[in-house]
């Protein structure tokens, strides 16, 4: 009974940890706001979320690196403190100078949470145990991605005037979050073991590229989180464009696919224990084809929630797919695979600013058929997914 006792309050900071993880998804909702603030193109404005996911790119290896020196669980609570940072920025203002510093700084804090918070996991959790902790962590995450839009939505219509924050009143509210995160992580002791052998090398890691299916799994994470940055972003555009709505009220759609997201993530762990992973993948891709289809055919506003619907649950579950189809094909490399696939979370940089071009030559139809591309890479990588 101790044993358990002990286990659970070093997990709930943890899963709080999880919840701060979620902050990066507000990237999406709030660079509409600032697009609209600032009178922004599209292109000017997918800049923050490519911005966010660019710091993926120059520090998932290096984080592991840095875990070697100073521990795991000292580099989620400096991922903490710089989340903190960002968060505080935008209390002051809504710059554009001022919004990029913010949302460079929740990607480099990002980057070291979810390079770190995992593998600080499996010092509690392991076994059996792990798959189902890291799962109920990444529905956690979710819930704070698709809170952050009825949040912004509050503070733009809601919120108490004299503030003069409106949408940004998210800001301080995750902050506050995050505060007590630092503080309830920071007086929690968790033993860590030290990891064997010599620690990797950046090269050493890159060089794994030169293996086809590690590069499949790179490519699709690639994908996946490029699909996930550009719905998040673009969802709410598609109904101010078709439908005439207000920022205010499109804003549902982002939280919509959130919802999704997140009910995919909490009924995955229960499906992929009655089908192969290979069938669920098929599956998951089929509902995001039929989306792409209907995002370009309909205009009408039950459609295209439910083809936002379908975005949210098939990209649910895409990435623990992939991400355990790349471990497995290199057990002996776990490491090395770990940090490429995190890096691949850089898909969220490319993803967006091709969309942003899209979408300023021939309206958001553009930025679907960019998002459409990576579903069919999708659709290839299923077939090379062992059965």
């Amino acid at each position: 009974m101790n044993n358990n006792s002990n286990s659970l309050a070093k997990l709930l900071p943890m899963m709080l940890c999880f919840f701060a993880m979620g902050f990066v998804d507000l990237v999406g909702i709030a660079s509409n706001y600032v697009k609209a603030d600032l009178n922004l193109t599209d292109s000017q404005a997918n800049i923050f979320p490519s911005l966010v996911f660019f710091w993926f790119l120059i520090f998932s290896v290096p984080t592991g690196m840095l875990m070697n020196r100073i521990g795991r669980k000292k580099t989620v609570l400096l991922s903490l403190a710089v989340t903190f940072a960002s968060l505080l920025l935008p209390v002051f203002g809504d710059g554009y100078a001022l919004m990029l510093i913010s949302f460079s700084l929740l990607g480099i804090g990002n980057a070291l949470m979810q390079t770190s918070l995992n593998p600080l996991l499996s010092n509690v959790v392991s076994g059996e145990r792990l798959a189902s902790s890291l799962t109920f962590g990444q529905f956690v995450k979710a819930i704070a991605s698709f809170l952050a839009p009825y949040i912004a939505m509050w503070g733009a219509t809601q919120a108490i005037p004299s503030l003069g924050m409106g949408w940004r009143v998210l800001f301080p509210i995750y902050m506050v979050i995050a505060v007590v995160a630092i503080l309830w992580l920071g007086t929690t002791s968790i033993h860590e073991e030290k990891e064997e052998g010599r620690p990797s090398t950046f090269g050493e890691c890159l060089a794994l590229l030169g293996k086809p299916f590690i590069l499949l799994c790179f490519l699709g994470i690639m994908c996946h989180v490029g699909i996930d940055v550009g719905t998040n972003t673009t969802a709410p555009k598609i109904l101010m464009e078709r439908l005439g709505m207000s920022l205010a009220d499109a804003g549902f759609a982002t939280s919509l696919y959130f919802i999704f997201r997140t009910a995919g993530c909490f009924l995955g762990a229960f499906i992929l224990q009655k089908l192969s992973a290979r069938t669920f993948f098929g599956i998951s891709v089929l509902c995001m084809l039929v989306a792409m289809v209907g995002l370009f055919v309909f205009h009408e506003m039950t459609m295209i929630y439910v083809c936002i619907a379908l975005i949210g649950f098939g990209n649910s579950n895409i990435f623990p797919i992939i991400f355990s189809q790349a471990l497995l094909a290199m057990p002996q490399k776990k490491n090395e695979v770990s940090g490429l696939m995190i890096m691949g979370l850089f898909g969220g940089t490319i993803f967006p600013l091709a969309m942003g071009v899209a979408s300023d030559a021939i309206g958001q139809s553009g930025a679907v058929a960019v998002m459409t591309v990576g579903v069919l890479y999708l659709f290839f990588y299923m077939m090379k997914i062992k059965r």
